[in-house]
């Protein structure tokens, strides 16, 4: 049954699909819109499997009953759907490969905080388990502009609360409701030494993990405590709830800061757990804590890359390793010592399938708390979180004394991403052009008592299909001593973000706190954007 609409003008997806507050999505035709122009414009989904499922967020089950009657509209041969709806991002693509599936809708905002008057998002992710490719998402984007109708059957809502299989009335297409950790949990025994690990946590070894009222709690329960034997009250905020609690699901030190306390209290004469660990709305992001230790994304990038051939998964080691530009250059002194390369990559997961499609990388990893590996096309909180604790089995010492190891044979990257949040759009726009305005007077300048060696904006050639992105984030390199890079970021929902990163190496000199280390970094970097007089900002909302 056809339905006509009157086309939308904002329906552009970012990097990681459209993501809008929930009263927009509430719109009539709004969600509807988006979903027919991804049948317009993906081919092979007729006779298809699709794969569905989201973080548990509010209107979740709303858009996939939505979905469900328009994929009957359009032949869709079957539908696979988590248990209540639930499916981590990285669970997602993983069974979007594992069903060899056309692809699949998953429904989340991710970090962003979520209810009646939160977000919401959707993206759509293809064959392979990857993100929508940037000619996909604008072609999609242009469809929804000119859009007049959509096809959607008039059907019951189905069940999705308890697992089956069931024939849809009055249709060809089958609807399977799966166990949503199970799969996912199979994988992870396979990549991991479960044994090691449940030995550990069997002994004095005492850790938290924070699910932050999201997606990954049920994994948690599952994995951390059926499978390892962990203690029930190593998990926390375990029980997913529809505005995950009131609280904003992003893993970081501001964000997750109930964690954050256990890990580092001000006295530190407690029972302190000796590892901590959170994950976000859909599971896909990760932070790392030790007893009194943050550890930074590209850090963890860089310890998990130098230690992966322990354990079972990578045993053969890594063909090669990539990152995110903004993100600290800690992995590259690793693939140095490993004889192996090291990508630097445009921000967006979708730069990374192409080299793990193409077998070139095992192990990648980006500025925003997000890490993983080929075992999927995403970033994966939990896959992070139990090769830490694979690493702590093996090394049977604290994570600050793996650090400090690491810290002495590489040299350490003191790094910081400062973010000034809900600017003026076109504040911010005009902040980004002052400063590419002066970048070409930089370059064999002195900041910071370091030379400017390059001073641009990012360009990247993907060395496998040859595709250039232009307009990547603009770099102030000061060759191996430091960097500050700066972009506008995409993830938000209102007005924009502004995020700085600070990085700084020093070889001998790694005990200093981070902000001591980078402070006349971001000065610097403040200075230049000119922000306090064109925003008014002399500090960011949030340092991670």
């Amino acid at each position: 049954m056809y339905r006509t609409l009157t086309a939308f003008q904002d329906q552009r997806p970012g990097t990681a699909g459209l993501r809008k507050k929930v009263t927009v999505f509430q719109q009539p035709h709004y969600l509807e819109s988006f979903i027919e122009a991804v049948f317009q414009c993906y081919p092979g989904l007729k006779d298809s499997t699709l794969i569905i499922g989201g973080d548990g967020r509010f209107y979740n089950n709303k858009a996939i009953q939505t979905i469900v009657k328009m994929a009957a509209a359009k032949s869709v041969k079957k539908i696979v759907v988590g248990k209540h709806g639930y499916l981590s991002t990285p669970a997602a693509s993983h069974l979007i490969r594992e069903y060899n599936a056309a692809g699949g809708f998953i429904l989340t905002a991710s970090h962003n905080p979520a209810g009646p008057k939160g977000d919401f998002g959707i993206k759509f992710n293809v064959s392979n388990g990857g993100q929508a490719s940037e000619q996909l998402t604008e072609a999609i984007f242009a469809c929804t502009r000119s859009l007049e109708k959509y096809e959607l059957e008039e059907l019951d809502d189905i069940n999705i609360d308890h697992i089956g299989i069931c024939k849809l009335a009055g249709t060809e297409m089958e609807v399977e409701v799966i166990d949503p950790v199970e799969s996912y949990a199979l994988l992870m025994q396979r990549l991991f030494d479960f044994t090691a690990i449940r030995n550990m946590l069997a002994g004095n070894f005492k850790f938290r993990f924070d699910a932050m009222h999201a997606i990954t709690g049920p994994y948690a329960k599952q994995i951390f405590r059926e499978l390892l034997g962990a203690d029930e009250s190593s998990l926390m905020n375990c029980l997913p709830q529809e505005d995950f609690g009131g609280g904003h699901p992003d893993p970081n030190l501001v964000y997750a800061k109930e964690l954050v306390n256990i890990m580092m209290p001000e006295d530190a004469s407690g029972n302190v757990p000796d590892f901590g660990a959170a994950s976000d709305g859909d599971g896909d992001r990760n932070m790392i804590l030790g007893r009194g230790i943050f550890v930074s994304p590209g850090d963890s990038l860089a310890v998990i890359s130098a230690n992966a051939h322990r354990f079972p998964g990578y045993s053969d080691g890594l063909p090669g390793v990539a990152r995110s530009m903004p993100t600290s250059r800690a992995v590259d002194a690793v693939a140095a010592e490993l004889s192996i390369p090291c990508f630097e990559t445009p921000t967006g997961w979708r730069f990374f399938c192409n080299l793990l499609e193409d077998g070139r990388i095992g192990i990648c990893g980006e500025e925003s708390f997000g890490t993983s590996s080929d075992h999927a096309r995403e970033k994966d909180g939990l896959w992070a979180v139990l090769a830490w604790l694979n690493l702590l089995a093996l090394e049977r010492k604290p994570v600050s004394e793996i650090m400090q190891a690491h810290w002495n044979h590489f040299g350490r990257h003191y790094y910081q991403r400062h973010d000034f949040e809900e600017l003026d759009a076109d504040v911010a726009n005009k902040l980004i052009v002052g400063l590419q305005e002066t970048l070409p007077k930089l370059v064999n300048t002195t900041l910071c008592g370091h030379n400017v060696t390059v001073a641009d904006e990012f360009s990247y050639l993907d060395p496998v299909d040859n595709s250039v992105s232009h307009q990547q984030g603009i770099r102030i390199v000061m060759g191996d001593a430091a960097r500050i890079v700066v972009r506008l970021s995409g993830t938000g929902t209102q007005g924009a973000t502004l995020r700085l990163y600070l990085e700084r190496f020093e070889r001998e000199n790694i005990t200093m706190a981070p902000e001591a280390a980078l402070s006349d970094l971001a000065a610097t970097a403040r200075s230049l954007l000119n922000l306090e007089n064109m925003a008014g900002r002399n500090a960011p909302d949030l340092v991670t």
